[in-house]
């Protein structure tokens, strides 16, 4: 049976770990945590919704039952010109068959300390969270939430976590009727912050911040955070008890110190069907790979599934004989996405067709809550996965 090693636990590497197996392949996941975090969900943690463990899903249950091998290691080092991949406790490994979805690092920004994120480490979410309470304890503050950007590749820009996160907090505030007592602004260095979710739903979105007396900063680049405060380019300074931030993704810093062929934002180069540009059975997936598409393109969780699914076709093509078309991630390029709000949420689609946002109140909410379900079961073959999702 042919081998193939996964490097990363996240969305893209589970579902490649789960997909690989279908296809006949002898896995082994190497990831340096022993669970998958739900990142979508984790915005209801700094909000109580939801509780931590509830976001976290064991890769030994995933993996036993799919059949995979799941090593708890740390990558240090990747070379494609002897096509090893050294371990911190595991010694050098030689893989002639190897998928890199180790995910993105972040842009590095003056001052990042001084801000919590929510798709950031994990344990984040629960600093976020005491960080509100005690807000909320205090009665009053100033918040500002953001998110930044990378001229380097654009599609590495994720803000839609950071406008769920701020919504869902506005909703709890307002339960709580302290919500006046409370300066809420949103910042980002874009002139039109989600302007790649189309023209609609930027008309939405500012009649929905004018309605809840939101505040904005946008078109500035940040120069700095301090504790605080955030520091624009001209100087100018926003006032903050308590600053969410979203750096944009850049290539992680063992991809950049390898010899992979790289954008000039540091993601791996690879051709529509996810194999590395040069690199005979080797494949680069999700937020780790760079995506060539329309302008408006996004890394979202059901982009990386779905390069997941086609590496582990395109390989049983290439190295099994199976009689099939390899299949190419490009031609699934879209936004898609459940914006929760707390009490109601909105449906984001974007293709080179259509965009479109479409308000859902209260059921929406439920909708979002319902996919963390679904990802859990689903994920463990208790229910078929649903095409799309």
């Amino acid at each position: 049976m042919k081998n193939v090693v996964i490097i990363g636990g996240g969305i893209a590497g589970v579902e490649a770990a789960i997909y690989y197996r279908k296809e006949g392949f002898e896995v082994e996941l190497i990831s340096d945590r022993s669970d998958v975090f739900i990142y979508p969900i984790a915005i209801w943690i700094p909000v109580r919704t939801i509780d931590y463990g509830d976001v976290n899903y064991s890769l030994d249950k995933i993996a036993a039952r799919h059949g995979f091998t799941l090593t708890v290691d740390r990558v240090m080092a990747i070379s494609a010109s002897t096509k090893t991949i050294t371990l911190e406790n595991g010694g050098e490994r030689q893989c002639n068959h190897l998928v890199i979805a180790i995910g993105a690092s972040k842009v590095h920004h003056n001052g990042i300390e001084h801000t919590l994120s929510i798709c950031g480490a994990p344990e984040q979410s629960l600093l976020l969270r005491d960080k509100i309470d005690t807000l909320i304890a205090k009665g009053s503050g100033k918040i500002a939430f953001g998110f930044g950007g990378n001229p380097n590749d654009p599609s590495a820009v994720r803000g839609g976590p950071g406008f769920e996160l701020f919504f869902n907090l506005h909703h709890r505030l307002k339960k709580l009727g302290i919500r006046d007592n409370f300066e809420m602004t949103f910042f980002a260095p874009m002139s039109e912050p989600g302007a790649r979710m189309g023209t609609k739903a930027l008309k939405l979105m500012e009649m929905m911040f004018k309605r809840n007396h939101f505040g904005s900063r946008y078109g500035k680049k940040i120069k700095r955070f301090e504790e605080d405060k955030v520091v624009f380019e001209d100087d100018s300074i926003l006032k903050s008890d308590l600053t969410m931030f979203i750096p944009a993704g850049n290539g992680s810093e063992l991809i950049q110190n390898s010899d992979l062929p790289l954008n000039p934002a540091g993601f791996i180069r690879i051709n529509d069907y996810c194999k590395i540009e040069g690199i005979e059975g080797w494949y680069a997936i999700g937020d780790a790979a760079a995506l060539e598409g329309p302008d408006w393109k996004a890394k979202q969780g059901h982009i990386a599934e779905v390069m997941a699914r086609n590496s582990a076709h395109n390989s049983a093509v290439a190295y099994l004989g199976k009689a099939a078309e390899k299949q190419g991630y490009k031609e699934h390029l879209n936004i898609l996405c459940v914006m929760d709000m707390g009490n109601g949420a909105g449906f984001v689609y974007r293709d080179d067709k259509t965009a479109k946002l479409i308000p859902m109140p209260i059921i929406g909410h439920w909708i979002k809550i319902g996919w963390g379900w679904y990802y859990k079961m689903s994920k463990m073959g208790y229910i078929p996965r649903i095409p799309g999702m």
